[in-house]
Order: C-alpha cells, then structure tokens, then sequence
C-alpha cells in the first residue's frame, strides 16, 4: 500500500523532534511501547517519554520503506538515522504497529534494537 499523507506527516513530526505535533496523532489515552521499555500510557505521559529520548539525540531521519493495513492496524516498515550528540550517525531498521482507534494512534508499538545508538564507537 502507499503510505497514506498522515503517516510521512507524523514521521516528519518525529524527524522534528516535535512531540506536540507527535502527540496529535494520538487518542488521549494512547500507549505507547519502544522496544523493550516500559510501556508510557496517556498523551502526557508519552510526550515526557519521547521528549526525554529526543533530548540525548542532535537529529533522527525516517526513511518509510513499506506500509500494510490489516484489521484496524497500520504496520510500517523503514530505517531510522539518528544523528548522536557528537554528530557521529547510526541507520537502524524498525517496524511500527499502529492500533488505530479512528483516525488516530491508540497503540503505538515499536519494534527495533535501539542498544547500538547507544554503544561507543
């Protein structure tokens, strides 16, 4: 399927490092799970979470390589580049499972290694 408009503008909101603009693609009462970390439930509390990544990075950049529909889910597919704080990069692939309640996110699931973003070079 071709990624709908509303997903390039959410990733582009995330490549912004706005969690404002992040947080309106979700219910009030989103999760929201990255890898194998705890689990953040409520707008409020997923924007403090994703706001606190934000600030340990300089940059990231999504490249959207695949996207599926099944069953009131959206699955996306892609890299990520995250650009470290001493402007070192590294490029890591994920898979996004969207739970969608409408037209909004209300189970936002994450699915990547993200231990080499922290690793020293």
């Amino acid at each position: 399927m071709e990624t709908p408009s509303w997903i390039q503008e959410l990733f582009s909101s995330i490549d912004a490092m706005d969690v404002d603009t992040f947080a309106s693609f979700l219910t009030e009462d989103a999760q929201f799970k990255f890898g194998n970390a705890p689990p953040a439930t409520g707008k409020e509390a997923i924007k403090k979470a994703v706001g606190g990544f934000f600030s340990t990075l300089h940059g990231l950049k999504h490249a959207l390589l695949n996207t599926w529909s099944h069953s009131g889910s959206i699955i996306v597919q892609g890299e990520v580049t995250y650009t470290r704080k001493d402007a070192s990069t590294v490029t890591l692939p994920f898979v996004n499972v969207f739970g969608m309640q409408g037209n909004l996110i209300e189970d936002y699931l994450i699915y990547m290694d993200i231990n080499p973003l922290f690793q020293q070079k």
